[in-house]
Parts: C-alpha cells; structure tokens; sequence
C-alpha cells in the first residue's frame, strides 16, 4: 500500500509549491556545477600562477637594486624549477604574502620554510646559524644558503649541493669566504682548502669514496653548533664519539688510554682526536710529515718532556728532518704508542717493564734489558732522578769554563802585548816578519808523514764539526740549513761516521808510529850500567827534547811567557815544540780518548749495553756533546790565534803544509832548538832546498778554505749560543 502524500503536497498553496520546486532545482544546478568544475579549476590554479609569474621572471637580464652600484637577479630557471622538489607548488605556495604582485609594489618578504619544515626550523633555530641570524648577523647561513632556492633537489640527488660529495663545497661559499671569516672572526679561515687537502678530503672528493665524512658527519646538519656548547659534536668532550662513529675500534681503544680516562674523568687535559691530528688537516699518520711534527704536537701537553726529548738524538735528527719527511729516528708514539698510550706503571703499558725491551726491538731488533735503561727524557740537572749525569754534567761544564778561561785570557794577554809591540815598533816589526817569509834558508820541521796525518787531522775534524755541530745547535737556522743541503740527518750522520772512521785511522797511524820509535829505542829503558829493565825509563825515552810530552821547561817556558806578555821579562827561546804545541797534541789525544769512546757508545749502543747500564749512553752524549764544543771552539779560537792570527804569523801559517821553517824564524822564536842542533852537529840533517815555492799558492788556498770553514763555524756557534741565552 502506498502511503498517500498528496495531503502534504496540498497543504501547501500552488505557488509557494512552485518557488520551493525552483529553489531546489537552482541549488542542485549549482552544486553539480561546482563539483564538476572543482577539480579542473584546483589543478589549473597554480599552473596560471606560475605562468604569470614567469611572464616576468623568465626574463634573464629581470634585476633589482639591492644597494647602490649592487643589483639582484629576479631570474627563475623555469625548466630548474620544474626539476626541484617543489614544481608541483604554486610560486604563492612560498611566497605567501604576495597579493596583487608587482601592481602593489610591495616587495615579496623572505620565504619561511618553516611553514612547512617545522622541526628542521626548530633545530635551526639552536644552530649556531639560526641564533646568528636571530641576533642580526646578515652573513649567518640560512636554508637558501645551503639548500638553494627555486632550484632544490632531493639531498639524495647527486646536484644537490648538499649531497655528500658536494657539501665541502657548498660550506665553503661561507667559511673560504674572506670577508665573512674576517667579520665574523672565524676559528679557521682556511677550512676549504685544508679539508680538501687532508686525507678525508682526498678519499671523499678525489677518489670518491662516499663513507669518508664530509662536513656534516662532524658538525651536523641542521643542529651545527659551536665547539664551546656542550651538545655539539665538536665539543671537546664529544669528539671522540663523533669520530668514533667511523673509527669504532680507535675509540674503544683510546676509551682504555690514559687520555680516554683523562676525558671520561671531565677533567680537560684529556686529549682528543683533533688536538693530536688537528680539525681538519687530518693527514695519514704513515706519512713523514706527520711523523715530523708529531713531537711538537705532544710538547703542546708535555713540554718538558719535549724539552729533553729535544736533547737526545732521536729529537735532534727529528727536529733537523725536511719539511715533509721525518728522520729514520723514534717519535713520542714509537715509545708510548699511539691511542693506547698507558701510564709506564700499566702492565699494558708499551714501556712497562714487562713490555719496554720489545717497544726498543722496533728499532734496536737486539736490544737487551740494559739497553732499555737509558733514559730518553733524562734532565742533567736533576740531580736527584739522574744523579750519575748530573755529574758528569758539572765535570765537563767546569772543564770548559776553566778551559776557555785559562785559554782564551792567554789569548787575549799574547794579543794585547803584540799590538803593544807594534804600536811601539812597528818597523821592525815588519822587517823582523817579512826576513822570516824571505829567509831561503830552509830546515824541516815536520816530516811528510807528520804532515799527511796532520791533513787527516783538519779534513776529519772539519767533516766531524760540521755535520756534528748542527745537532748540538738543531734550534738555529744555519744548523737547518746545514742539514738540509747534506740532504738530512741520515746523510749527515753517515758523514760524521767516516769522519770518525778517518779519526781513528790517524790516531792509529800516529800511535804505531810512537810505538815503533819506542821499539826502536827499546835497549834505552835497560841501564847500561846494570843491564836492568828499569819502567821509568820509558818516560825518559818519551820525553826527549824532539817529543810531544811535556816536561818541566815548558811549566818555566809557560811562566816566562806570561812575563813576558806584561812586560815583566824577556821572551823565552822555545826548543822545537813550544808548550801550548804540546797542550794542542795532548789535546788532541785526550779528545779523540773522550769523544771517539763516546761517540762509539752512541754508534753501538746495544753492543756496548751488554757491559754497561744503559744510561751511560745518556753519559755518553752529554761528554761527546760538551767535549766537541770544547775542541771544536779551542781550535777555532786559540789554537787558530797561536798558529795563524798572531800579527807576526798572519794570515796564515804554512809550516805545516810545507813542513819547512826559515832560519830567521828558528833564531826568533825556536833559537833553544837552533842551538841545540848547532850543538849536537844534526844542524844540516835538518836543512832542506826543495821546490816549496811552487806549491806555496796551492797550500795556502787550502789552507785558508780549512780555516775559513772553522772560522764561519765559530761564528754560527757563538750566535746560536747567545741567541739560547737571550731567550
């Protein structure tokens, strides 16, 4: 049965039936217009706002002045923007404000990401970058700054210029930018071109290696902060977790170290990765350059280690190495490792007891327990944990003053007295000198075998000082550059070798020399008289007129001679060797005794640590060290003086390469031994005629080089020890 509605109808009049009929038709005919019609207008909506705007915007030459002389480009690549990762969205999409754009003449305000990205926002907002910005800092990074704008591509996409490859570049617009890092004094100016140039750098952006960090895996990316904010990655007690986040099995083992301990302590002398391989001048730790440096990274913590490692060899060569390479010589992380360093007291420790002989078999393969007694920090002057080099310190520094003082006042006196003469008669003077030089009357003085040792003598000591001396001195720059012209501490230190290898040699020669002589002379220590062996007459057959070793008249010669010097009597008449002659010979033993047993306990050190402990290799170089400067600045001064500077002697004395010495010069200063051999009848044994005059100019040229090379020596010494004293 249908229900009846025409009652209901009907109670409504025609006419209103008809108004409420029409309105119902009108308002269905317009909502199905508007739904028909909705989504074709929604989706050609923005494609018109984007045609309009690039009505305008397309136009490559559309600027706008910024400032004056200073022009915007109002650019926008269409076909860029149809790539990015916003061409599905209208221009107003971003620039949210503009209205009826450009009639209004407003300017458009700065687009908010914000709007959309709202939690990168926040993060940004904490950034070292967004709080920056926040306090008025126009040059601080914003999202455009590093994302782009109606360009941006996913960070995934190899053109984005945040993808990984592409972010040092894209960092560096801001931070290679002279003008910001000046304005905003940023810690490291240079951080483009050192990142590119360090070992991450190089595997990221030249070989392609896409797992080496790039800016953002140590700064992070929208929550960069400052190193001092104690959330950043960067903040010194953070770095090695965010290194570690690579370097997994580094930081488990620097966590064990005592700088790890040190940092999970809070105390700050811990270091970290960056204070040890710096922030971003990583490099490989293979490589001799960061050998060569590693000693003054470690001295930035412990400088009086670095001060005494500085007094080894080890230190020296170090310091003296090229610019690039290191020496063949221990660095501090040879010794006490690298990320696993331990106190020594540490059973793990590299240089417990337990473990100290094999750290030294790295270097030395057959180093024993004594070897490992020496002491590569040891202070001379800490008598107290180095008592037996304390001393031996004291001994060789008083015999050098005492030397330099007896010698070098003797020196000055002889001097004084010589200008005084001079001054007085200086005719005669002249005359007596130049009788000496033209005197042809000839007798020798030193046999060709004396004279060839004597050659040995100066090329070796010469050889020996200056590849020596830059050791003692490695903080001056001549003893750089000493070093450098040998090609490095190896080639030095092969040189100083075959110098003493020629050292031992002459010592050698003259030795056999003395002892076949004494052979010779071996029936004169029986007395004739009881045919009895008697020892002392040794002595007496060694201390012969014609010998080197003193006797009582050279003690009287030597005080006559200093009467002489203040006027106080006259000058003695010396035999065939004078007694500061003799004191240069016994020198010369006593040096080659104290520096040649020195220097071959540094040349063997685990040989000879088999008979003795190893600090007296310690022992070894403060002698061989103190004693060289002794030798090598009494030849330079008062041996150079008594032999070639004296005013009658000068420039040079020959003697020694001719071997020949002038009558007029026996009669003035050697008339003891004239009249000796006058009275002995040997006079003409003695008298030569030869064809000296030829090779005269020779032996002078090499005679001034040789002491032309000591002299300039001395000069570089006396520098380097007055510029130590005058810091």
């Amino acid at each position: 049965m249908l229900l009846d509605t025409r009652p209901i109808l009907d109670a409504a009049p025609c006419s209103s039936r008809r108004r409420i009929g029409a309105g119902w038709l009108l308002t269905l005919a317009l909502l199905a217009g508007l739904l028909l019609g909705a989504t074709p207008a929604q989706a050609a909506g923005p494609k018109a706002v984007k045609e309009n705007c690039f009505d305008c915007h397309s136009d490559t030459t559309m600027t706008k002045d910024v400032a004056p002389g200073k022009a915007k480009s109002l650019f926008v690549d269409e076909a860029k923007f149809g790539g990015s990762v916003h061409s599905s969205m209208g221009c107003k999409s971003c620039h949210a404000d503009i209205k009826d754009h450009p009639n209004d003449g407003v300017d458009p305000k700065p687009v908010k990401c914000a709007t959309c990205h709202s939690e990168e926002d926040k993060i940004y907002q904490t950034s070292i970058h967004g709080m920056s910005k926040s306090l008025g800092a126009s040059g601080a990074a914003t999202c455009v700054s590093c994302h782009g704008n109606h360009d941006i591509v996913s960070v995934k996409s190899h053109q984005s210029p945040v993808y990984k490859m592409n972010l040092p570049k894209t960092c560096a617009k801001c931070h290679a930018n002279k003008n910001l890092t000046d304005e905003y004094k940023m810690m490291y100016p240079t951080v483009g071109s050192q990142y590119q140039e360090s070992i991450h750098g190089m595997a990221l952006l030249q070989k392609g290696l896409i797992v080496a960090p790039s800016c953002n895996d140590c700064h992070g990316v929208h929550d960069i902060k400052r190193s001092v904010d104690r959330s950043s990655p960067i903040n010194h007690a953070n770095v090695a977790k965010t290194c570690g986040k690579c370097h997994v099995t580094v930081e488990e083992i620097y966590n064990k170290s005592i700088h790890g301990q040190l940092l999970a302590k809070g105390d700050p002398r811990g270091p970290v990765c960056v204070q040890c391989h710096s922030a971003h001048q990583i490099e490989t730790p293979t490589g001799g350059h960061f050998k060569s440096g590693s000693d003054m990274v470690c001295g930035k913590c412990h400088a009086d280690r670095l001060e005494h490692y500085r007094d080894t060899y080890h230190g020296k060569a170090m310091a003296l190495g090229k610019t690039n390479s290191a020496s063949h010589v221990a660095a501090c992380y040879d010794c006490h490792g690298h990320h696993d360093v331990l106190r020594t007291a540490d059973p793990n420790s590299r240089l417990s007891p337990g473990n100290i002989v094999n750290t030294c078999k790295q270097c030395h393969p057959k180093a024993n327990p004594s070897f490992a007694r020496y002491a590569p920090h040891a202070n001379p002057m800490d008598r107290k944990n180095f008592p037996e080099l304390h001393y031996v310190f004291i001994v060789m520094t008083t015999l050098l003053v005492f030397t330099f003082t007896l010698f070098g006042g003797h020196t000055l006196f002889w001097l004084f007295r010589s200008i005084w003469l001079y001054r007085h008669d200086s005719k005669q003077f002249r005359e007596a000198k130049l009788k000496i030089q033209e005197d042809d009357e000839q007798f020798t003085r030193f046999q060709p075998f004396e004279r060839f040792l004597h050659i040995l003598v100066v090329t070796s000591f010469l050889l020996l000082t200056i590849t020596g001396m830059p050791l003692k001195f490695y903080y001056a720059d001549w003893a750089k550059a000493i070093f450098s012209l040998f090609g490095g501490a190896e080639v030095a230190r092969t040189l100083h070798h075959f110098g003493a290898v020629i050292t031992f040699v002459y010592f050698v020669l003259h030795v056999s020399a003395t002892v076949s002589h004494l052979w010779k002379r071996r029936r004169f220590l029986w007395n004739p008289e009881t045919g009895v062996f008697e020892p002392m007459r040794i002595f007496a057959a060694m201390a012969h007129p014609d010998s080197m070793i003193p006797t009582k008249q050279d003690l009287k010669d030597f005080v006559d001679h200093n009467r002489w010097f203040f006027g106080k009597g006259p000058r003695p008449e010396f035999d065939r060797w004078t007694y500061f002659e003799k004191f240069d010979y016994l020198a010369v033993f006593w040096g080659v005794f104290a520096i040649g047993v020195s220097g071959l306990i540094m040349w063997f050190p685990v040989f000879f640590s088999k008979f003795m402990p190893g600090w007296m290799i310690n022992v070894s170089l403060i002698i061989h060290s103190d004693e060289a400067l002794l030798a090598s600045g009494f030849i330079f001064t008062v041996h150079f003086f008594n032999t070639h500077f004296r005013l009658e002697k000068f420039p040079m004395d020959t003697v020694i390469f001719s071997g020949r010495i002038s009558k007029a010069e026996m009669l003035h200063e050697r008339k003891r031994w004239y009249d000796r051999l006058v009275a002995e009848g040997r006079l003409d044994e003695y008298r030569v005629k030869d064809e000296w005059e030829a090779w005269k100019g020779i032996a002078r040229a090499a005679g001034y080089i040789f002491f032309g090379v000591g002299l300039v020596l001395l000069v570089l010494i006396i520098y380097a020890m007055a510029s130590r004293l005058g810091h």
